[in-house]
Formats: structure tokens, C-alpha cells, sequence
């Protein structure tokens, strides 16, 4: 008799989610999907409003990559104002963007996912958690905490506070950057570096014991799309948008960014909140793509940085050819990420115009149009603005970087579970893997919930045993 099994929650995301698996006579999956649960509309909410007002709103869309949402958001402003920001402007806000991505990355790797890495995916759920890699591996645990402290330190330090900082603004930064500061933050980086390769070094040789996993999880083909710089490098704050295909091919190079709507077109599915974008060019679902730190890696011809270069060589090692195409190995290239941006951060800390006052471009809005492109934690995050006359919001479009992901998630689970899962003999740990696939993407669900077109909207009536009693569906 054919079934549906329900993974609700998705436990160690950011956001709320469920997976339903459809097992048929036999006990075989026949079909697994990745549902967002939550609705929440800032597109809409956000019409009518000054586009000024824009980075601090679209900020509240998630408290764990505001400052993500603040660098887009701001970057789709300067386009309003049509402007050129000073060069000290756009380090610092380099530096707060790598920042988020040392501590994003932490959060991802340490807290949600090494429980399973250290402790075993059939391990006992209830002490498969943070706690339960303090017991295991105390230094490991206070390494994680430590990292992510540098890393919102230092968004502090430079934003006046960790979550939703105003200091980016349209036209550059509020203000510029003190020497003190400087100096406190300069002081903090060696450790984070020798922590991020420390863990790095440890990881390596965890990846040995996980060959079933990366060789089964979400290692579809797909394409990968990321910013890189007009060297074809590593880029996280600007450059241009490059499409790399599964055999690593670049079919789309050196776009730049106010042309996205060239290649990427969104679907929507009626059961998920979240959007489904696809490679426009060869249509939908065709056109997967990948975003985040495994395709950053698998796009950019360097890091630029020392130990990170050290460390992309070896990531590419991973595989005999090609993209790294195992969704199990955004763990590693998040690793060497944030390597890159300790690096990274200490360069332009040091570099001897970081402190000048020149830091903020003032302009009336000279467009009508404003396009924001910058690589979020999760992937490459795109906000799109319209305005009237009077600089009133009379359009947004948001295409988050965990939307991007949405056809591979999807994919993966339905990988995942042809793989582990055996109808005739459930077991919690076959559960896990399937959710476990969903936390290498890292999702970021507060940030993905939009609806396009028409919204799917499905309203259940439940009595108080939970059955369902009356189902109302629409789109």
C-alpha cells in the first residue's frame, strides 16, 4: 500500500520546512519534496515605501544574513542614485560582507551540521546537537563559538550592532572607519585564521570516511552560477555573473549583473513557498543551477589569497575532472571560504586607504530602475527595484540565494532517498540523511519565502486529534 512519509520539522535550518517522501506498493520512494512552509511577502510589503528606506527593511527579512540584505539592497539604491561610491566605501563594505560569511559559515558547519559528521547520522537525535559536540569535542565546539564570535565582532565593530547594522546606506557608508577600530579588529584575525585552519585541516580527514555520502548526495548534474571578478576570481561584493555547466564549461561569462534577468527566469510549484529560478536560455526544470560557496569554488580560477589558494587546489582534488559536482562538498568549500575571507579581511584592513573620510557618494535618484547584486553566505542574492517619480517603491523582485537552490534541494532529497531509504524498514537515521543533504545547501528559509504570480495558498482544517477535516487549495 503506497504511503506518504513526513520529515516536519527540518530540524538545524534557518527556517521552518518539511519533506514529504511518497513511497509506493513496494516500499520504493516514487517521489520526495522540499516544502517551505512559511509565507511572508516583503515584495509587497514594501511598495509605497521610500527606496531609502529599502537596506533597513529588506534587513528584517532574516536575522541570521541581514548584512547581506544591506549590501544589495544599498547596491540596488547606488544604481537609483546612479553613482560611483568611493573606493574606501567599497572595501569596508567588503570587509562587513566577509565578516557575515566567517560567521555564517561557522554557524552552518559548527552548530547544524558537524553533529552529524562527529556524532553519526544514526546517532541518538537527542544528543545530536551542539551539546552534544561540546561533549564529543570540547576544542572543536569552542573553536566553532570562538569564530562566529570574531566574525559578528567585527560586524559589530564596524555596523554599531551585529544584527541589522544601518551603516551601509545608499551612496557608500555612514562612517568612516577609526583607527582604533582598525586596530581591534586586525588584533582578532590571526586567530580566526589559525582556527579556520585548524578546522580545515581536521575536516580533511573526516572527508575519507564519507565516500557513500558524497558520492549519493545531490550529485546531479547541474550547472553553477556565481559572481566572479574581472579576472575570473573569487568575488563576493561585485563583478560580474559567470554560468559554468556540469563538464565546466562556461557558457555564460562576464554578464553583468543589471542583465540577470537575461538568464534567469522563476517558476513557482503549488507545493512551497519558495520560488523555483532556472537558467532561462534552456527553459524549466531544465535549467538547474547551483549557487554558494560549491559553486563559487567551482566557477573562480583563484582565490587570490595564500592559504585559501593552497586549500581550492586541494578542493579540486576532490574529483579526477570537472566541477565538484557532490552537494556533500559545500562543507568543505564553506571551509575554505572562510579562510579566504580572514585573509581577505586582514589585506584590506591594512591597505593604507582604509581610513580615509571620502567614504559616502550623495545623490538625488537619477533612475527610475535599481539592481543589487552581491554574494550572500548561501549564494549569489539579487534584489531588483522600481520607483515613481517622488522615489516611491512601485515594484520589487527578490531572488534569494536559497531560491536558487531550490530545483537542486529538491533533486537532492529524491537522490538522498532512493539511496538510504527503505519503505519496509523506516529507521530514524535513513530520515536524517534526507535532511542532512538539505543542511550542506545551508538554506536560509526566512530570507526564500516569496510567492510570484499567483501564490499557492493551501488552508487545512484540523480537529483537535490533527486530522484534517476540510483542505482548501489555490495556484
Amino acid at each position: 500500500m503506497s504511503r506518504t512519509v513526513t520529515i516536519e520539522p527540518v530540524t538545524r535550518i534557518e527556517g521552518h520546512a518539511r519533506i514529504t517522501l511518497q513511497l509506493g506498493d513496494q516500499g520504493e520512494v516514487q517521489d520526495a519534496r522540499f516544502h517551505l512552509t512559511q509565507f511572508r511577502g516583503f515584495e509587497k510589503f514594501c511598495e509605497g515605501r521610500p527606496y531609502r528606506e529599502m537596506p533597513a527593511l529588506t534587513a528584517r527579512t532574516c536575522g541570521i544574513c541581514p548584512v547581506s540584505h544591506v549590501l544589495a539592497s544599498n547596491k540596488a539604491c547606488d544604481y537609483l542614485l546612479s553613482v560611483t561610491i568611493p573606493p574606501t566605501a567599497e572595501k569596508l563594505r567588503r570587509i562587513i560582507n566577509l565578516a557575515q560569511i566567517t560567521q555564517s559559515h561557522a554557524l552552518s558547519f559548527f552548530h547544524l551540521s558537524s553533529p552529524d559528521l562527529l556524532l553519526g547520522w544514526d546517532s541518538d537525535p537527542v544528543s545530536r546537537n551542539i551539546f552534544g559536540v561540546m561533549r564529543q569535542d570540547p576544542a572543536l565546539a569552542k573553536d566553532g563559538i570562538r569564530l562566529r564570535q570574531i566574525g559578528q565582532t567585527i560586524i559589530e565593530t564596524l555596523g554599531g550592532k551585529k544584527i541589522h547594522p544601518t551603516w551601509v546606506v545608499p551612496g557608500g557608508v555612514s562612517e568612516a572607519l577609526t583607527p582604533e577600530k582598525r586596530e581591534a579588529m586586525l588584533k582578532m584575525l590571526p586567530e580566526g585564521l589559525e582556527i579556520a585552519k585548524r578546522t580545515y585541516a581536521f575536516f580533511k580527514t573526516l572527508v575519507p570516511k564519507f565516500k557513500d555520502e558524497a558520492s549519493n548526495f545531490g550529485t546531479q548534474d547541474t550547472m553553477f552560477l556565481s559572481l566572479v571578478s574581472p579576472e575570473g576570481n573569487l568575488e563576493h561584493y561585485d563583478g560580474f555573473l559567470r554560468i559554468k555547466d556540469a563538464r565546466g564549461h562556461i557558457v555564460e561569462d562576464m554578464v553583468p549583473t543589471w542583465e540577470y534577468e537575461r538568464l534567469v527566469g522563476e517558476a513557482v510549484e503549488d507545493f512551497s513557498y519558495m520560488k523555483f529560478p532556472y537558467y532561462k536560455p534552456i527553459g524549466y526544470p531544465q535549467g538547474i543551477y547551483r549557487v554558494g560557496p560549491l559553486a563559487r569554488l567551482n566557477n573562480a580560477d583563484s582565490c587570490g589569497t595564500p592559504y585559501a589558494d593552497v586549500a581550492l587546489a586541494e578542493f579540486h582534488m576532490l574529483q579526477e575532472s570537472g566541477p565538484i559536482a557532490s552537494s556533500f562538498h559545500y562543507h568543505y568549500a564553506r571551509l575554505v571560504e572562510i579562510i579566504y575571507a580572514i585573509e581577505m579581511m586582514e589585506r584590506l584592513l591594512k591597505d593604507p586607504d582604509i581610513l580615509d573620510h571620502r567614504v559616502r557618494a550623495r545623490a538625488r535618484s537619477n533612475r527610475d530602475e535599481g539592481i543589487g547584486v552581491s554574494e550572500a553566505p548561501r549564494g549569489t542574492l539579487m534584489h531588483h527595484y522600481k520607483i515613481d517619480d517622488d522615489g516611491l517603491i512601485t515594484w520589487v523582485n527578490l531572488i534569494i540565494a536559497t531560491g536558487h537552490n531550490n530545483l537542486a534541494m529538491n533533486a537532492a532529497i529524491r537522490q538522498v532517498a532512493d539511496a538510504y531509504v527503505d519503505g519496509n524498514n523506516l529507521q530514524e537515521g535513513m530520515l536524517n540523511r534526507v535532511e542532512a543533504v538539505i543542511r550542506c545547501y545551508d538554506p536560509c528559509l526566512s530570507c526564500a519565502s516569496h510567492a510570484f504570480g499567483e501564490m499557492p495558498l493551501v488552508i487545512e482544517l484540523k480537529d483537535a486529534k490533527g486530522q484534517v477535516v476540510d483542505r482548501l487549495s489555490r495556484g
